[in-house]
């Protein structure tokens, strides 16, 4: 038989998913390894072998979710990398949008550059805006500066200059001359990871990916190596930031797509698992151990976007709100992330105030409760206390948990130095993650004229069916979905997903002047472009699918709108076939449209390698992770500021395979926890969800 393995790195928890071509499922859970990512990885595809006795040798693909390139970001970790670009361009990093993020906060401070200005360097050359040379590269002082580099103690090289998008010759040249003559220097030019206009974006993506370039080639190595060593040999996939999947050596040369990695697993399987059971828009919601983050599905399609700042604290990518991160022009699910997850710890400022998060306890030491260490009160800590989470409610057990080290942790740091009492500090941490977790939904649902009320929360990650019911109450919404082996959702949804790549080739003029057979010319050398890359990782021509698509912009504008294109219909017409369908997008998105004639930006291929044996949720026939039980105790729990403790029933998830679930209870499984308060019910939805409805909770409270 043969089998894949899902496999998802996140800040507490790593978790591995086993999908046979029969429809059947396990999973694993394990603590995370920050030193070496790597090793959970490995020790968790071992373990789930060796626990159903499959041989590695049955292993036929694992895909891949990694938060690597995220946290090189974050703690700042990356290569040191120096800049190359045209003359007089030096500072183009430093002057950015000319903009902050909040014109109220005195206090903000510019992100740090990922390149200090001593090593961004000039180089004699220029193009014209059309492409034509106007000053040779100057190979020689290329040369020069490459050593100055070295000097420098530099290991990655960006290169970006100005409008290669159109002409890229004098990036090929540098790229080629570095590699070859400087072969330990680790080099991106610009014209491989975005032929893009806009100087900015384009040499602030690249340096990103440069300076990406070693963590990630050293880290992908050293889990293909680990896994070889272990007797594995199927080949790997990681996952890209857009919810498809990429090739481990295209991983390793643009690891700027896949920077958001992690989370898109979750939100691509929350898309597909839409279109299988027709739910409808929802907010798809991943709360972890050590963030929380929420995005859109429409018309069972996640919501892409073409460039979003990565940034601490609550990123809202598609936000207007610009100028506090590092511009990544990659496509994107549009993820909101704040640091609000189960690890994250409760504090109180220098002015009085409970603080939860950003910062985590992580999977070493871990909350309070683990008693590794860690002193300090946690949200799950909050949830131990207050009976959400019992003393084997985690990783199925096989975490140990003592609920008088989570109660002295909320007393010391919490309780008394505020003068409340336990139960009072535990509900206050509880509550405040959820006000966090709800800016962040809220920042993909109201911030964009979207009325979550008319919408269902889909809850996964290892916490987010705990907090799912109070989210939703606060937020209008009436219906819960919890996915099967929602704790590992990530994992499934890359399962799931096919390969995915997208090309752009930068375009000019405005859209009436491009002939139909123009239009074909670039069309072709896209398609062709897409189908060599595709047939690089093993799809033959049959296998893939290919939709084409347009940026375009009125004239006098600076900002542009993606919008999908028929390409039979765009070349027997021309480009003013595109002017109607941008009005069309530019009113459903703006409320209005102009008389402006349009301009064409750029054009997009986006190519898919269909999988084969990819995850099918209506065909999902088992999953084997602990065994069926009916009610197994019942215990105190206290829910909410407004309710008292009183006894709820604890029974196994699968319960509601059976019968309708009443709250006050709680359903546990092995990878997740959910919260049923009182008013609720759970029932099941046919495909493994089980499906919350909350709509009487008002009325519960006010009886």
């Amino acid at each position: 038989m043969n089998y894949r393995l899902g496999v998802d790195i996140g800040g507490t928890f790593t978790d591995i998913v086993i999908y046979s071509e029969q429809g059947w499922a396990d999973i694993v859970k394990i603590p995370s390894s920050p030193d070496d990512p790597a090793k959970a990885v490995v020790k968790g595809a071992v373990d789930i072998l060796e626990k159903h006795e499959i041989a590695y040798a049955e292993i036929k693909e694992i895909v891949h979710g990694t938060t690597v390139g995220a946290n090189t970001i974050l703690q700042k970790v990356g290569a040191r990398t120096a800049l190359l670009t045209t003359v007089g361009f030096r500072d183009v990093l430093e002057i950015g949008r000319i903009r902050t993020p909040d014109m109220f906060d005195l206090n903000w401070e510019k992100p740090i550059q990922l390149v200090t200005r001593r090593h961004r360097f000039e180089i004699t050359e220029r193009l014209s805006a059309e492409g034509q040379i106007v000053v040779p590269l100057d190979l020689d002082e290329l040369r020069e500066v490459a050593e100055r580099i070295i000097a420098e103690g530099c290991e990655a090289i960006a290169i970006c200059f100005l409008h290669s998008y159109v002409n890229p010759v004098h990036e090929q040249q540098a790229r080629d001359l570095i590699e070859a003559e400087f072969p330990h220097l680790l080099v991106t030019a610009s014209c491989d990871v975005l032929p893009e206009m806009k100087e900015y974006e384009r040499s602030s993506t690249t340096v990103v990916n440069a300076y990406l370039l070693k963590q990630m080639r050293g880290y992908l190595a050293r889990l293909e190596r680990d896994l070889k060593n272990k007797g594995f040999s199927a080949p790997l996939l990681v996952i890209n930031s857009a919810g498809g999947m990429m090739g481990v050596n295209a991983a390793r040369e643009r690891p700027v797509f896949a920077v958001g990695s992690g989370p898109a697993g979750g939100v691509a399987g929350a898309a597909k698992l839409a279109a299988t059971t027709s739910l409808g828009a929802l907010v798809a919601f991943d709360m972890g151990g050590t963030t929380a983050k929420a995005s859109m599905i429409l018309n069972d399609q996640p919501l892409l976007i073409n460039e979003y700042e990565f940034r601490e604290g609550i990123s809202k990518p598609s936000s207007f709100t610009k100028g506090g991160g590092y511009v990544l022009k990659v496509p994107a699910i549009d993820v909101a992330e704040v640091g609000a997850g189960g690890g994250s710890i409760a504090w109180v400022d220098d002015g009085g105030l409970l603080q939860v998060g950003p910062t985590s306890a992580g999977a070493d030491p871990g909350p309070a409760a683990y008693g590794l260490g860690n002193d300090r009160p946690t949200v799950t800590d909050a949830n131990i206390y207050l009976g959400l989470i019992g003393a084997t409610g985690l990783a199925g057990g096989n975490l140990h948990i003592d609920r008088s080290l989570a109660k002295e942790a909320i007393r010391t740091h919490v309780a008394d130095p505020l003068g409340l009492t336990i139960d009072k500090a535990a509900l206050g941490i509880r509550q405040i993650a959820n006000a966090n977790m709800a800016r962040a939904i809220k920042s993909v649902t109201v911030e964009r004229g979207l009325d979550p009320r008319e919408m269902s929360l889909m809850a996964f990650g290892g916490a987010g069916a705990l907090h799912a019911a109070d989210l939703a109450e606060m937020l209008g919404m009436k219906r819960i979905i919890v996915p099967v082996m929602s704790g590992v959702f990530c994992s499934v949804g890359m399962l799931s997903s096919d390969v995915e790549h997208k090309l752009v080739r930068a375009t000019q003029g405005l859209v009436s002047d491009w002939s139909g057979t123009e239009l074909s010319r670039l069309i072709a050398a896209l398609r062709g472009d897409m189908l060599a890359l595709l047939a690089n990782e093993g799809f033959a021509n049959n296998q893939t699918r290919l939709r084409f698509g347009a940026d375009l912009r009125y004239f006098g504008q600076s900002s542009d709108l993606s919008i999908g294109i028929d390409v039979e219909t765009v070349v027997s017409a021309g480009g003013a076939a595109l002017q109607p369908l941008f009005d069309a997008a530019y009113q459903s998105i703006y409320g209005y449209r102009d008389d402006t004639p349009a301009e064409l930006v750029n054009l997009r291929v986006t190519g898919i390698g269909i999988r084969k044996q990819k995850l099918d949720f209506s065909s999902l026939k088992g999953c084997h992770l602990t065994e069926t039980e009916g009610y197994a105790e019942t215990r105190p729990v206290l829910f909410d500021q407004e309710d008292s403790w009183r006894e709820a029933d604890v029974m196994h998830r699968d319960t509601v395979l059976e019968r309708v679930v009443r709250g006050p209870a709680i359903l546990t499984s092995y990878d997740s926890t959910i919260a049923l308060p009182p008013g609720t019910s759970a029932r099941t939805d046919g495909c493994g969800s089980v499906v919350v409805d909350i709509q009487a909770r008002s009325a519960e409270w006010a009886a």
